[in-house]
């Protein structure tokens, strides 16, 4: 057992402790600590208060101290709750075509799309796709992401999506950053399957899913509900069967036609994400439940089209998270800060709502409530940024990067 560690004086502490999990919240709600300390102990939270009484007790106890110099801004670390950054290959050609006025449906005929991917991330061998994604994985850690959601999905085949998520699990174990793996084995019946829509899906559940539970691959499984991938009936009847195997389901969701978030609803899913196409209907359904709405302001910029409805969700008494969807297609960005400020500028969300979507509401996406709030017993997870005032990391929209970062309290860089 490590001694404690008392780190600081940050000359604010955003700690996002005693905020609403749903619905809209106000910059005066926010809870800011001046000339802030945390006692760290055992990779959690022991105290957090004025620093110089901290250091008070720290000397008197004999605890480790490391001493802060300059102005910074402490927060929870950030949570990034929807991403696929495990795939090989580029998908330029795809932006530039897209650029040029080309259809989905055209720029796969010309070889592009989710299929182009799937052959990459087939083709590459297992070291190279290994070091693919912990280097994302790295970015993401550097940039002030603790925790992150990695999907499986470009392999499409039973075999493939075991290698993928063996190699998720591989560098969360290489990595200080926390990974929750997910099966996205349903993200398009494979062009090369002999077969329909659901017997494809009868595939993934009696020879894919039992096998991912057994071994401990993941406890999540997510599905593209969408006419290019697959309909509601045929999503229902195959996420039930992944609720009766114990798994947690998150839905891809309202991305250009509506029904996913209804799914949702039905089987209680953890989360809906995407949502660009929810009307006032799906808002309302998602309001009234228990599922937390995750928008992905990187797919709207990098397809050129709507943000999902952010404001309407919050205002009709939905919760909120904003993730990267970091994917070679659609959201190539990948920079969490830089994504959640954009959004919040256009959807008019408060500081304190933006903030709240990439830490506590994000983190109970990933139905984890250990984390994304600096208070006592919570997990050690603190981002510090180079600034006097908190309200600097939003209004720099993403070029004010944290200069510290802490995983259960360990100080990473």
């Amino acid at each position: 057992m490590h001694k404690p560690i008392l780190i600081g004086p940050f000359r604010q502490l955003l700690t996002m402790a005693n905020l609403p999990l749903k619905g809209a919240i106000r910059d005066d709600q926010l809870q800011l600590i001046e000339h802030a300390g945390i006692i760290v102990e055992n990779q959690k939270i022991k105290a957090i208060g004025n620093y110089s009484l901290l250091t008070k007790d720290a000397l008197q106890e004999n605890f480790e101290i490391q001493e802060i110099i300059g102005d910074f801004v402490a927060m929870p670390g950030m949570v990034d709750a929807h991403t696929h950054i495990c795939y090989a290959g580029s998908r330029a050609g795809d932006y530039a075509m897209r650029l040029s006025g080309m259809s989905y449906l055209e720029i796969a005929a010309q070889g592009g799309g989710i299929w182009s991917t799937v052959t990459k991330t087939r083709e590459i061998s297992e070291e190279g796709l290994f070091l693919n994604t912990l280097k994302r994985a790295e970015i993401l850690l550097h940039s002030g992401t603790t925790t992150v959601e990695i999907k499986s999905g470009y392999a499409l085949n039973v075999a493939g999506e075991l290698r993928m998520l063996e190699i998720i699990n591989r560098v969360n174990d290489q990595l200080p950053i926390d990974i929750v793996a997910t099966c996205l084995a349903a993200h398009m019946k494979p062009k090369d399957f002999d077969g329909t829509h659901m017997d494809y899906l009868k595939v993934l559940t009696e020879k894919l899913l039992p096998v991912i539970r057994d071994r401990k691959l993941a406890q999540r499984i997510d599905i593209f509900i969408e006419k290019s991938a697959f309909s509601a009936s045929e999503s229902l009847a195959y996420l039930q069967k992944a609720k009766v195997l114990g798994f947690e389901i998150t839905i891809h969701a309202d991305q250009f036609t509506t029904g996913g978030s209804e799914i949702a609803c039905q089987i209680g899913a953890l989360s809906a994400d995407h949502l660009e196409a929810s009307t006032e209907k799906e808002i309302n359904l998602l309001a009234k439940s228990n599922v937390i709405p995750v928008c992905l302001s990187g797919a709207s910029l990098g397809l050129g089209m709507p943000f999902a409805p952010a404001r309407q969700l919050l205002d009709a008494g939905a919760s909120l998270a904003i993730a990267s969807d970091w994917n070679p297609g659609s959201a190539p960005m990948g920079d969490l800060l830089a994504q959640a400020a954009i959004i919040g500028a256009y959807e008019h969300l408060s500081l304190a709502e933006t903030l709240a979507a990439i830490t506590f509401r994000a983190a109970a996406a990933l139905n984890l409530h250990d984390r994304g709030v600096l208070s006592e017993g919570m997990l050690a997870d603190v981002i510090a940024f180079s600034s006097s005032d908190y309200r600097e990391i939003l209004y720099r929209q993403g070029k004010l990067v944290p200069k510290y970062v802490w995983k259960k309290g360990k100080k990473i860089f």
